[in-house]
């Protein structure tokens, strides 16, 4: 079998197309994940930073 018809059979193959969708929503998934981490972990590094100022002003007192 050469190569233009074992490209003809992955073309008319429906698990590849499945396969190929599935892929491309586990893409935007780890998109948004990633997106949303970043969003989250400057907020989250703020806090923190608000948090250890706070303990150090008590503790300086």
């Amino acid at each position: 079998m050469n190569l233009i018809h074992r490209f003809q059979a992955l073309v008319h193959d429906d698990e590849a197309v499945t396969a190929i969708e599935y892929g491309l929503i586990a893409a935007l998934i780890a998109v948004f994940i990633i997106a949303s981490v970043a969003l989250v972990g400057s907020k989250l590094d703020a806090i923190f930073s608000a948090v250890a100022s706070a303990v150090a002003a008590a503790i300086s007192v």
